[in-house]
């Protein structure tokens, strides 16, 4: 019984601590939720947009139509062939970037670009992805903990509603909802590109255009500039964003190894930590079901308890996003209830999306192909 126990104990204390700070994590949020904001300083929204996004004549709407006194809304792309006709909103400042640094990532060139171009009282930088569909509370949310000196930014994530709503779509719904689950009070690991926001006087302070600078990744370079200076990511989940867009299973396999080789990249530290948390999950459920196969009965209890938190967190998951995002009730009676039944699956393919990208330096986005360097650089080819 030692190898099964070598396996099975690190899983389930894993599963355990998984567990441990949930209470405070729903305290945080609901919290957050209730809180109304005091104090909102003009702000610049910036979302950068490549081609057609799936629904993106109403991303775009959505943000031009927040409900929030003062700010403007930036449109950046590389070229105007890059714009789609007939979706951009009437409120719309359209930037150009023509970016030619092939060392950086379009996305980043275009950022740095947008920013340049914002309005000289604007106090907040926002920004924001065209696949998201942005809830009008949005901008609020993220400002809200900018007005704490110890927060240098403000991170929202996003939430895949697939509908209609096919398997592999949920699938991925499931899969990239973990990461919502490690969002909460204190300081944050990371800051997500789609809903992010902090002051301008940090933008400058922290230097992120030094750190964008060779980039492709905007949210992992932001996110190691705001840590430089000492200051916290703080969560802010009214900036959930519903992102309704489908996928399908080439197309998932391909999204989930490129997010994972970013990480490894961008982040080698939580790539690792991925990695050895997964291998001891997928470990302990592969040695409970030959324990319990060969007639030991312990097997299935400790696979029980293993799914069981797993479900359970997934569940809560779930229900924290829907406190958050109230507009979208019926989708979550629909389809809520795939974030638990698809935790032991989707833990499968978290192990697979790691390992697979322990291979490679070559990603391809946006229809460019990019080759990721030691350091977190970058070079188009």
């Amino acid at each position: 019984m030692f190898w099964f126990w070598l396996w099975v104990g690190p899983a389930l204390a894993l599963a355990a601590l998984s567990l441990a700070g949930e209470r405070a994590r729903a305290a945080y949020i609901h919290y957050c939720l209730s809180e109304e904001p005091s104090d909102l300083p003009p702000a610049s929204v910036i979302v950068p947009v490549k081609g057609e996004d799936e629904g993106l004549r109403q991303n775009l709407a959505a943000l031009a139509a927040l409900d929030y006194p003062d700010y403007e809304l930036i449109v950046v792309a590389r070229s105007a062939e890059d714009l789609p006709p007939g979706v951009l909103p009437a409120r719309a400042k359209i930037v150009l970037a023509h970016g030619q640094d092939p060392r950086t990532g379009e996305k980043v060139q275009n950022l740095l670009a947008a920013v340049q171009a914002t309005r000289k009282h604007s106090k907040v930088f926002a920004f924001a992805d065209s696949d998201g569909r942005v809830t009008k509370r949005w901008l609020q949310a993220l400002v809200k903990p900018l007005t704490d000196e110890r927060v240098g930014a403000a991170t929202g994530y996003r939430w895949f509603m697939p509908e209609p709503a096919g398997f592999w779509s949920l699938l991925r719904a499931s899969w990239d909802a973990v990461p919502a689950g490690m969002l909460g009070p204190g300081d944050n690991r990371f800051a997500w590109g789609g809903a992010m926001a902090l002051r301008r006087e940090t933008f400058s302070q922290a230097a992120v255009p030094e750190y964008w600078k060779g980039a492709i990744s905007d949210d992992y370079a932001l996110s190691s500039a705001v840590h430089a200076t000492g200051l916290a990511i703080a969560y802010a989940p009214g900036a959930l964003t519903p992102s309704l867009d489908r996928i399908s299973a080439r197309g998932l396999f391909r999204w989930m190894r490129r997010q994972m080789m970013i990480t490894r990249f961008y982040n080698p530290r939580q790539w690792w930590l991925g990695l050895i948390a997964h291998l001891f999950y997928c470990g302990a459920m592969a040695a409970s079901v030959v324990a319990g196969c060969m007639g030991r009965h312990i097997g299935w209890f400790t696979l029980a308890a293993q799914l069981g938190a797993g479900m359970l967190k997934g569940s809560r998951r779930a229900a924290l996003a829907r406190a958050a995002l109230p507009e979208y009730a019926g989708w979550f009676r629909r389809y809520g209830w795939f974030h638990a039944a698809a935790v032991p699956l989707a833990t499968w393919l978290w192990l697979i999306a790691l390992v697979s990208s322990a291979f490679g330096s070559t990603i391809e986005w946006r229809g460019h192909r990019y080759e990721l360097k030691n350091g977190a650089r970058a070079e188009r080819v």
